[in-house]
């Protein structure tokens, strides 16, 4: 496994455990991310810088079905709506961000999330 997909593995994984979601079910799901993004790099090398933000935005999906959306925007006001953050730029890199869907905000950085606390 690449550097890339190993830095990609853990940013995803810090942020999943900031976030209190890091169970086995997501971690299951991460390490699926991974692998499928292996291949995905080994075809197109050139799209490496993208690979971290695109693995997050893979776990954002798979958890969906699973546990709903992923993650909650802790950064607005508690009176705010429940809403999630997403992975900009939207093709995942170079160096991705959680940007908050309601205030268009960027909240952190992928694998920053902890900060928020």
């Amino acid at each position: 496994m690449s550097d890339l997909l190993l830095t990609a593995r853990a940013l995803v994984l810090r942020d999943l455990e900031a976030t209190g979601a890091a169970d086995a079910d997501s971690v299951s799901a991460l390490e699926e991310a991974v692998s499928q993004r292996q291949w995905w790099v080994d075809q197109w090398s050139a799209g490496s810088e993208f690979v971290a933000g695109l693995v997050a935005q893979d776990i954002q999906d798979a958890l969906l079905p699973r546990r709903g959306r992923w993650p909650v925007c802790r950064a607005c006001d508690d009176d705010a709506p429940l809403h999630v953050l997403y992975i900009e730029p939207d093709i995942g890199g170079p160096d991705p961000h959680w940007v908050c869907e309601e205030s268009g905000r960027v909240v952190a950085r992928l694998g920053g999330l902890a900060e928020l606390t």
